[in-house]
């Protein structure tokens, strides 16, 4: 039980706030998500995000680097469709932002104002990302989570560390945002919000294009 903890368990911990904790374009959209809708949606799109983590984290102990390989082909297309996506979401955000000014009926129709809908979108946002699946094979690789001969129990433990950690940090992203939203309050104070998500997504689909 020990070896578990200590060979599996930290470890996932470890590489799942290292995975985690930077503050890029998705946290900001999350918290912006949070702030212009509700804790409830938050935390559906945090939840989003650990499932993401935990499935490669699960396929990096599976596979490795014969998975990696394997993704490099749809690289390509992965992140033409994923910008695809959120320039979609971006523009239907900010037109949702424009139309209503920030009223109280705008964020009740954003267009992932739905908790089923914020875990879908932020699981799908996440996935597309290739970085994970490479980060977490090449941690395996290196010895990062050294989970042989622990049976089923080892890698179980390193896959559930790291959703613990990523939903930790996402929930505590999630809280972040619905404290802003408090202070967000008014009609234009929303508006900025969602306005400012369309950016920052529209930042994202970006990268992803020109990181190609």
């Amino acid at each position: 039980m020990t070896e578990i903890l200590t060979d599996a368990f930290l470890p996932g911990l470890w590489a799942g706030y290292a995975l985690a904790l930077p503050v890029g374009a998705l946290a900001v959209s999350l918290m912006s998500l949070t702030a212009r809708t509700s804790l409830r949606v938050g935390a559906a799109a945090a939840l989003g995000v650990a499932t993401a983590d935990g499935l490669y984290a699960l396929a990096a102990v599976a596979g490795g680097a014969a998975l990696s390989h394997a993704l490099a082909p749809a690289v390509v297309p992965l992140r033409v469709l994923a910008a695809v996506l959120l320039l979609g979401m971006a523009l239907r955000t900010a037109v949702r932002a424009l139309r209503t000014g920030g009223t109280p009926d705008g964020p009740g129709r954003d267009v992932l104002g739905r908790p089923g809908r914020a875990c879908l979108a932020f699981l799908g946002l996440t996935l597309v990302n290739p970085w994970a699946v490479l980060y977490f094979s090449a941690l395996v690789l290196a010895g990062g989570a050294d989970t042989a001969g622990a049976g089923v129990a080892g890698p179980a433990a390193f896959v559930a560390a790291v959703v613990t950690a990523s939903l930790s940090w996402q929930l505590f992203l999630a809280a972040g945002g619905a404290v802003l939203g408090r202070a967000l309050t008014g009609p234009r104070g929303r508006a900025v919000t969602a306005l400012l998500s369309a950016v920052v997504i529209s930042g994202m689909a970006a990268g992803l294009l020109l990181g190609g």
